[in-house]
């Protein structure tokens, strides 16, 4: 059987639906679609994602049957359009677009008015009856193929237009005359010739699979590559071709081309959004060449434009256009984002896709659909990204703060960002590597700069509008971004930005605010973020579908009162060991190290014990009866003692040490491999002194909390690196005499927990031994999983990049739960755990616990909570409900989750 490698949608032929984006990528399918919804679609085909796999698989060759599907298709372009490809008489023009089945705005190649030729671009003269909009588009076409298909540098055919409006005293490119067109596609011949040592392609046939061959080279081009990692998108997917008829929006002033969102994607305010040019192509629109006009009175005037909008220049195409908004909306449930032409004033649609948004446009637009009765509470929930939260959950722009504004342009990406100027995209990766905050400043950007979009704190741009490539990819990545501050000039040579007589400088501070437009000289003060209106309704919802408790890893007041605010359930996680690094405190760590013996170590911990106390009982007095979980002292002794000769001279004069005695006792701490070495438990073991007055420290704390919030107070406490039950026996012993002992001199007592965390694979895998004395077990993914991987995570950074641009791991493993290695010994834990201790409790502490996809596997083995850092909190319990709903979604339910629930 001949497999279809080709798809025709339209009115007169329309093979494929919404239902195939893998097949037909996100634009083929929708073209479809919209097709099938009898909405004005130029005619076209697809080749599939299936014939890019099979292009990379096969050495860059196409399947056998590939060339005859296409001639078909296009036969079929031929008869819907009543013209010819490559006719000289009667020419059938057409776009060839790229399409992956998620949306990867810019990322990929286009081009337009494909087949034209010195022979065809007479037929499309004499055919519109407009010699100057042939010659253009001629011209056009020639830039875009170049650059896109042959490789010339796009800015080398802008120096030959501006060579020529130089010349002959010319502004606008819509001053040149269809001689000067002429003139300048015979200069674009030559340097083509001249640039590639071949002329120009004039045969359309090998025009067009020229452009098919690019399309499915620009999957694996830089930028591409990029964005999808930044996005997790699989390398594996492939993108389709989209080969459509071609209608123009620059044939005249009753012709036109915009981008439009069927709400704001911004703010998510319910309202026609969106720019147009009238007598341009789509690619003038987007590259933020020329500044565009506004779709709606609405817009205009937010805008404080003088430009007419659309709805005032065409009100009938926009009745129609406004009509096509409310239908497709209405059809997918979901924001959608348009690209039109309007051809002598009769309109087509190009694009429907789910509209890019930022956080708090999608939780406004979640809310108000569910509202409206479009989707349920449950759709909402899943319509959330959990990572985009943290755009939330920063400081913005104090209002009273002092600002020295120097210009304002168009709020492109809401959020506040300061940061120091850098021209470049290198430049801004550069120096974010190296832990500065910039601010990348460009005229326009383009594809070529995701990578320091990314490294960014915000963008500004000085050309371009709302719905231009800095805009599109700002938003989608979550980053702050003001667009078209024309005022600005923006000079990357000079590295300088002239304003109003002012001159800045790469790597001075400025600050934007996307949310209203300002650019600012300087850092502005910051204000904490309200979490209420459509945040607070949307985390009420899934605080109510999710089954998992979210806790928070917290050790201080701030980061517990910040866990708590962002509606922790409780401490999964204190470290206490980061409590003894206090400047005030240190001296005695260290003394109670150095002490030779017992009675000298249990004097230097004496000193230790109020503070420690204290401690832990603010922390119990804010969580106000939530559980919280403390882990005993864990990391290697050597990490408290002095560094350098100033810091060792100090401690040893304060103790009343010799120097020599200090660096005698450094040398006998000095360990090959500290991470596997004396620390843990087996601190507990070789100086229990250390645990007991921790132990104290908590119960007498926890005591103190209760009585003054009269609640009950049940502290978890947590015996860390347990590779044995017996290590875990001898020191869960120790707690339980302390316990005891604390009750005792108190005259009363209150319940407390003992576990361990499983950070080791022997722990998970006798998990059934260790159990039987535990009652919690707290994963620790951190070093569970460099113990499984035999990998460091403070090292693994030098060559992990390549590891997982190889796909020899698919994310990175510190970041995201290696489900097959760590995962599996997580799973064999747990259900050797509750083999023997049914009501055994079981959560995480590790990064992971704030990575959706690693949630998502801790709702699939059934633990009952996951603690993360604090700003992580809200993403935690977004992604456990959204784990929630999709486990009840799926066919079988774990043997591990029915136990949990």
């Amino acid at each position: 059987m001949t497999t279809q490698w080709v798809y025709n949608f339209g009115k007169d032929k329309n093979e494929g639906d919404a239902s195939m984006r893998n097949l037909l990528g996100g634009k083929g399918s929708n073209l479809a679609e919209m097709a099938g919804l009898g909405l004005p679609v130029p005619p076209g085909f697809t080749i599939t994602t299936e014939v890019c796999t099979a292009y990379y698989d096969n050495d860059k060759n196409y399947p056998d049957e590939l060339a005859a599907q296409v001639e078909a298709a296009l036969e079929q372009i031929e008869s819907s359009m009543s013209a010819k490809f490559g006719d000289s008489e009667n020419p059938l023009l057409v776009s060839v677009r790229s399409g992956a089945r998620v949306s990867m705005p810019g990322m990929m190649d286009t081009v337009l008015n494909l087949g034209l030729n010195d022979a065809t671009v007479e037929g499309l003269a004499k055919k519109s009856g407009d010699e100057r909009f042939a010659w253009d588009s001629y011209r056009r076409f020639i830039q875009m193929y170049g650059d896109v298909v042959l490789g010339v540098d796009h800015h080398d055919f802008e120096d030959v237009i501006d060579t020529f409006k130089r010349n002959n005293d010319l502004r606008q490119d819509t001053d040149i005359s269809a001689d000067g067109w002429k003139e300048i596609v015979a200069d674009y011949k030559t340097l083509v010739e001249r640039e590639t040592g071949k002329p120009f392609p004039d045969d359309a046939r090998e025009q067009l699979w020229g452009a098919v061959n690019a399309v499915f080279d620009s999957w694996n081009v830089p930028r591409a590559v990029t964005y999808r990692r930044i996005h997790e998108i699989s390398d594996k997917w492939g993108t389709a071709v989209n080969v459509q008829s071609m209608v123009f929006g620059n044939m005249g002033d009753d012709c036109a081309t915009g981008v439009c969102f069927t709400r704001d994607p911004s703010t998510g305010d319910n309202y026609f959004y969106g720019e147009y040019l009238i007598n341009a192509q789509g690619e003038d629109v987007v590259a933020g060449i020329r500044t565009p006009q506004s779709l709606t009175i609405k817009g205009r005037e937010m805008e404080g434009s003088d430009l007419p909008s659309m709805e005032e220049s065409m009100p009938a195409v926009f009745k129609q256009l406004d009509d096509v908004r409310h239908k497709l909306e209405k059809h997918y449930r979901d924001v959608q984002d348009l690209e039109f032409t309007v051809q002598k004033g009769q309109l087509f649609m190009l694009q429907t896709r789910a509209g890019k948004r930022t956080a708090k446009a999608a939780l406004k637009i979640a809310v108000d659909m569910e509202k409206e009765g479009l989707i349920t509470k449950d759709e909402a929930l899943l319509r959330i990204e959990p990572q985009s939260l943290d755009q939330l959950l920063h400081p913005t722009l104090d209002p009273n703060a002092k600002k020295d504004i120097l210009s304002k342009g168009l709020p492109a990406s809401p959020g506040a960002a300061s940061g120091k100027i850098v021209f470049t995209s290198d430049k801004a990766e550069e120096m974010a590597q190296a832990g500065e905050k910039v601010m990348l400043c460009r005229q326009e950007t383009s594809p070529e700069d995701i990578s320091g979009m990314h490294a960014a704190q915000g963008i500004l741009t000085s050309r371009g509008g709302m719905t231009s490539h800095a805009a599109v990819v700002a938003r989608g990545m979550g980053k702050p971004c003001v667009a078209g501050a024309g005022e600005l000039h923006i000079d990357g040579k000079a590295k300088l930005i002239r304003v109003k007589g002012r001159e800045l400088k790469e790597g001075d501070i400025l600050t934007i605010d996307g949310a209203t437009g300002e650019v600012m000289a300087g850092a502005v003060d910051t204000i904490k973020p309200e979490l209420s209106g459509d945040f607070g309704t949307l985390m009420a919802w899934a605080d109510k579908r999710r089954r998992m408790k979210v806790r928070a890893n917290a050790e201080t007041a701030l980061d517990s009162k910040t866990a708590r605010d962002f509606g922790a359930e409780g401490i999964g996680l204190c470290r206490t060991e980061h409590m003894f690094f206090e400047p005030t405190r240190i001296q005695n760590v260290r003394e109670m190290i150095f002490a030779t013996s017992e009675d000298k170590r249990r004097a230097a911990l004496e000193k230790l014990l109020p503070e420690q106390r204290k401690d832990f009982a603010e922390l119990f007095d804010i969580m106000s009866g939530l559980p919280v979980t403390v882990r005993l002292l864990d990391p290697p002794l050597h990490e408290f003692l002095p560094h350098g000769e100033e810091d060792t001279a100090q401690f040893a004069k304060a103790a009343g040490f010799s120097a020599s005695d200090v660096e005698k006792r450094l040398n006998d701490l000095h360990e090959s491999n500290p991470m596997l070495g004396h620390r843990g438990c087996r601190l507990g073991i070789s100086f229990p002194e250390i645990y007991e007055m921790q132990a104290r420290a908590i119960f007498e704390g926890a005591l103190e909390a209760s009585a003054k919030n009269n609640e009950a107070v049940v502290p978890e406490i947590m015996i860390p690196l347990v590779g044995t039950r017996k290590e875990l026996e001898i020191l869960r012993a120790k707690v339980e005499d302390i316990a005891k002992d604390v009750f005792a001199e108190k005259g009363k007592g209150l319940e407390y927990m003992v576990g361990t965390m499983i950070e080791l694979p022997r722990a998970a895998l006798t998990a059934d031994e260790i159990a039987q004395s535990a009652d919690f077990f707290s994963f620790g993914t951190n070093d569970l999983t460099q113990t499984t991987l035999g990998m460091s995570r403070d090292d693994a950074g030098n060559f992990l990049p390549e590891y997982i641009g190889q796909g020899i791991y698919e994310r990175d493993p510190f970041a995201s739960l290696d489900v097959d290695g760590v995962g599996q010994l997580v799973d064999i834990a747990q259900n050797k755990g509750r083999s023997v201790n049914a009501d055994i409790k079981l959560g995480i502490c590790g990064e992971h616990g704030g990575d959706p996809s690693s949630i998502a596997f801790c709702e699939s083995v059934g633990l009952h909570y996951v603690s993360c850092s604090p700003y992580r909190v809200p993403i935690a319990r977004l992604a456990a409900a959204q784990a929630t709903i999709k486990a009840e979604e799926a066919p079988g339910k774990s043997e591990a989750a029915k136990k949990a629930a």
